[in-house]
């Protein structure tokens, strides 16, 4: 049948085809816009219910089916296990006096016992707050005490990228100097924190039971028999804070509802054309909004397993993941997938056991679209797909589809999920939306836009700015450069404070990253703009070279040139092993910026 669609601002009338479109997520809409404001589809319609309402509906069908594989830990729940597990976590943290509008922080990797305390909460109506379980005692203290949240769940230890693992003493000694004295935990610092539960992921190097005032988290697994009672939940409540990775400011604490990430998860899965046969290895963490959105959220809501190779991203650990478990789809960040093709291309891991993959995510950041090509081809990923949004937006705003043309799937983020509105508006005047092509800021409106900061109205007023049209309909400025074709396809150049201003000329980072990348003496590069007295800022690359490679300097300015233009040549390249990063392994190029500045006071970068 044909379903018409009424016609929105910046678009002529358009009409969606589909058999059955109240059931259907594949809708199409073939518009024309005039300009770059476009909405999503309309259909399906949002699930107006909360997250535990959703996850019981598919416990029903999928019970015995794989929800949750730990590679590391060597343990699988099955949907019905994975009920039974919160069911029994959620009595427990009734126990510690946990309610409806708790906040619990969650210092803790890719693991199990997150897996079945994210639903145990959301089935509580508590607060679930992911924390980086790297921060140090000053950075969880900044964050409990912002929050005034009543519960602490943290590892014994942290194990972290490339690191050691590192023990956990210390920092709870310093959170709660009483850790080893028997009875409750008090603190002048912090006075609503009332329990801190311990996860003993050691595997027996710490010695758990000196932590007497701390709450083992094995204890808390009441009676599974039963189902809780009615919480009096509702689909609007917040029920998950994520703290923003922080890579260019002090993090915000963005209130997320039911309704906000449980509709986000099952259009993203959607848009993968997830089922229950899916097997989607996640290396991204959970304690941000690519692991437990785009990851947990998108598997769970469509019967599929999700897969943690490890606590901490391992690129070894993801591909033999991969293959033991026969994965279909695979998630990273530019980085991670990187370091996984290195690992194949050098022969560390032989190229076996791939021939399942189909689907995925590569999201975070900017991704090349050589890098993009090269995933298609190596790892059999022909229906992977991008991601675009923040954590503000629940957080994805714009999604490809496994079936649109290539380009689009390789210089796009794709179009607007459904319920959701986007312009791109200039940057010096966010009322006027600008021209097809044209770059400007993005601008998202809809179901998944935050609540607010928690506890910060002068942030929250920043950030949603409402319509001039409609005082009820708030806009997110995204703070990325952006522009819009005439079918809603949206390109990211990149973030705006990250944009390199060059003589009056602005140069886009990703373009010249682009072209590196595409040479095969280059692993991995970073492009940032470092202060010049003659034309204000100037293009520098911080460059890891390929496996063997001797490349040069000058090398590297020959090939830009040759493929680009002039003004695009990095006057300063630094040789660098890794990068500076958030724990979501996005790149901080203002860290870069910084180290770019140092070095080249001590006279590096100039060849």
């Amino acid at each position: 049948m044909f379903r018409r669609a009424l016609a929105r601002p910046g678009q002529q009338r358009s009409f969606a085809r589909h058999s059955n479109p109240a059931t259907s997520p594949w809708i199409r809409f073939s518009s024309v816009l005039t300009q770059a404001h476009a909405i999503g589809p309309s259909y399906p319609a949002l699930y107006e219910d909360t997250i535990p309402t959703h996850f019981a509906s598919i416990v029903s069908k999928f019970g015995d089916r794989n929800a949750v594989i730990s590679r590391h830990q060597q343990k699988i729940l099955t949907y019905d296990d994975l009920d039974s597990r919160s069911n029994a976590l959620a009595r427990g943290f009734q126990s510690l006096g946990v309610r409806k509008g708790d906040r619990v922080a969650v210092s803790l990797g890719n693991n199990l016992e997150f897996a079945g305390l994210t639903y145990a909460l959301f089935k509580l109506g508590a607060i679930l707050v992911p924390l980086n379980p790297s921060f140090n005692s000053k950075q969880i203290v900044a964050a409990l005490k912002h929050l005034d949240a009543k519960v602490l769940v943290i590892g014994a230890e942290t194990n972290l990228v490339r690191k050691a693992p590192r023990g956990n003493g210390d920092l709870l000694k310093e959170i709660h100097p009483g850790i080893e004295s028997a009875g409750g935990v008090e603190s002048e610092e912090l006075p609503s924190l009332e329990s801190i539960v311990l996860v003993d992921n050691s595997s027996g190097r710490i010695d758990v039971s000196a932590f007497k005032s701390a709450t083992p988290f094995k204890g808390l697994i009441y009676d599974s028999t039963r189902t809780l009672p009615d919480q009096g939940l509702h689909k609007d409540d917040v029920v998950n804070i994520q703290f923003t990775s922080g890579t260019t400011s002090t993090p915000k604490a963005a209130c997320l509802s039911h309704r906000s990430i449980l509709n986000n998860g099952i259009q993203i899965g959607d848009r993968m054309l997830l089922t229950e046969r899916d097997v989607i290895c996640c290396p991204p963490p959970l304690f941000h909004c690519f692991g437990c959105i785009l990851g947990y959220m998108a598997t769970a809501t469509h019967g599929s397993a999700i897969v943690f190779p490890t606590e901490a991203f391992d690129p070894l650990a993801s591909l033999k993941a991969i293959q033991e478990y026969r994965a279909t789809g695979l998630y990273g960040v530019a980085t991670m997938f990187l370091a996984e093709l290195e690992l194949l291309a050098n022969k560390t891991v032989p190229y076996e056991g791939f021939q399942h993959l189909r689907t995925g995510i590569a999201a975070g950041s900017s991704v090349p679209a050589e890098l993009m090509r090269k995933l298609h081809k190596i790892l059999n990923l022909h229906e992977l797909t991008i991601c675009y949004g923040m954590t503000e937006t629940s957080p994805v705003s714009c999604m490809t589809r496994t079936d649109d043309p290539l380009d689009k799937r390789t210089d796009t983020v794709g179009r607007l999920l459904p319920h959701q509105e986007a312009k791109v508006v200039s940057i010096t005047d966010p009322t006027k939306i600008l021209a097809i092509g044209e770059r400007g800021e993005l601008a998202v409106s809809g179901y998944n836009v935050m609540k607010e900061y928690w506890g910060d109205a002068k942030r929250t007023a920043e950030a949603l700015i409402p319509d001039k049209d409609d005082p009820t309909k708030l806009w997110m400025l995204t703070g990325d450069e952006a522009s819009m074709d005439e079918e809603g396809y949206v390109t990211i150049t990149g973030r705006i404070k990250d944009l390199i201003i060059r003589g009056g000329e602005n140069i886009h980072p990703l373009e010249v990253e682009n072209c590196l990348l595409a040479w095969d003496e280059i692993r991995e590069v970073s492009v940032v703009g470092l202060p010049d007295e003659r034309y204000g800022e100037v293009v520098a690359a911080f460059v890891i070279k390929a496996k063997g490679s001797t490349v040069k300097a000058q090398e590297i300015r020959d090939w830009v040139r040759e493929k680009l233009s002039g003004h695009l040549v990095p006057k300063y390249i630094f040789w660098v092993d890794d990068y500076p990063k958030t724990a979501s392994n996005k790149i901080q190029k203002f860290k870069l910026q910084e180290m770019g500045v140092q070095l080249l006071k001590e006279g590096q970068g100039i060849e």
